[in-house]
């Protein structure tokens, strides 16, 4: 059976991350998952945990104690999880896998590993200060999957085997006949209820939302996600914005279903990134009409089924004519797009370009 080793910049989540939704759907397969050292003082997870019938999780060690010289301390740290990382695969009788990595510093690992095969799967923009470690990581590697044109063309001068691999969503949750929302949400019902799905912190521009929310007292903006202490306190004074918190994957649907539109804002340390988040793709899934704010200069992702703004002005009134969109017009066509971009749809194309390229 094939047989793929991820490094995870990220926990295994009960909301599937893209790396979670990808490896879960690859078929005949044995994946071995190691996320990335818990913060101190966290309560420790059972080592070797199977999570689905063919990925097991591990945790990988904490990092030993600052008391050596900082690049010595973060060799032994590195060894030290390359070591934990090997024993596992001796164990589950991994013999050369595919390695599957996510970030740029996982580039440490490369010689200290037996494996037949390099992926890197590039999800994000990572910061100036990983540019030598991207650049070794996907010069090394037989396949990359990059999430966005943009992330194509910075990484281009270093492999000619990448592939666009945008992120992409599960259809047949938001395609229920019925939704449950819970009675939270009840008296809700028959206002204009504005949706946004993501956490919130101070890096998210929440102009445009407070302008709003300020203009049309009668509207309601729900926004599902965590959200930090500084921004919790602009958005309090404002009373039709409804904080819910996380909401898990299975229940997002009944919470989008009390929306009449659903939107987004940009991140301000995201600027000039063309990376398409996975929530616009749930949002497509819906077929409920959409709102979100792009650059002056930006290029529009779906000019055809997205409404869009540049400025909180342009915001307001994309709202309004959001809400007054006819539903026949435009939604069938929007979850058409999520059919499109299933996971499962993403997976098989990962699992063809990897048999291509003989990696399996």
């Amino acid at each position: 059976m094939k047989q793929i080793v991820c490094l995870s910049h990220s926990p295994w989540q009960a909301r599937p991350n893209r790396t979670q939704q990808l490896l879960t759907r690859l078929n005949d397969v044995r994946v071995l998952f190691f996320e990335p050292p818990l913060p101190k003082g966290a309560p420790q997870p059972e080592q070797g945990r199977r999570v689905r019938a063919h990925i097991t999780v591990y945790t990988l060690p904490s990092p030993l104690l600052p008391n050596l010289e900082r690049v010595t301390l973060q060799r032994r740290n590195y060894a030290r999880s390359a070591d934990f990382i090997q024993r596992a695969m001796t164990r589950h009788h991994f013999r050369e896998p595919v390695l599957w990595c996510t970030a740029p510093d996982q580039a440490i690992y490369l010689d200290r590993l037996a494996y037949r095969g390099l992926v890197y799967d590039c999800a994000r923009e990572w910061g100036e200060e990983f540019v030598d470690q991207e650049s070794d990581l996907t010069s090394h590697a037989e396949v990359v999957f990059a999430a966005s044109p943009g992330l194509v063309d910075r990484l281009s001068p270093c492999s000619d085997n990448i592939a666009l691999l945008p992120n992409g969503v599960n259809p047949l949750m938001f395609a229920r006949e019925e939704f449950s929302p819970p009675p939270y949400l009840a008296a809700l019902a028959g206002r204009p209820v504005f949706g946004r799905v993501g956490d919130i912190t101070s890096k998210v521009d929440l102009s445009p939302l407070l302008y709003a929310a300020s203009s049309r007292p009668d509207w309601t903006f729900l926004l599902m996600g965590r959200v930090t202490k500084p921004a919790a306190q602009r958005l309090e004074r404002h009373p039709n914005i409804i904080l819910t918190g996380p909401v898990n994957a299975v229940e997002l649907p009944d919470h989008l279903s009390v929306c009449a539109v659903l939107f987004d804002l940009l991140r301000l340390d995201r600027l000039g990134c063309d990376i398409i988040p996975a929530r616009i793709y749930e949002y497509l899934a819906t077929g409920k009409p959409i709102v979100t704010m792009i650059e002056p200069d930006q290029v529009e992702s779906f000019p055809d089924v997205i409404y869009t703004a540049s400025d909180n002005a342009g915001f307001l009134r994309r709202c309004a004519r959001a809400l007054e969109e006819s539903p026949e017009l435009v939604s069938a066509r929007r979850i058409e797009y999520a059919r499109q971009a299933a996971w499962a749809n993403r997976a098989a194309e990962v699992s063809r370009i990897l048999e291509s390229t003989g990696l399996f």
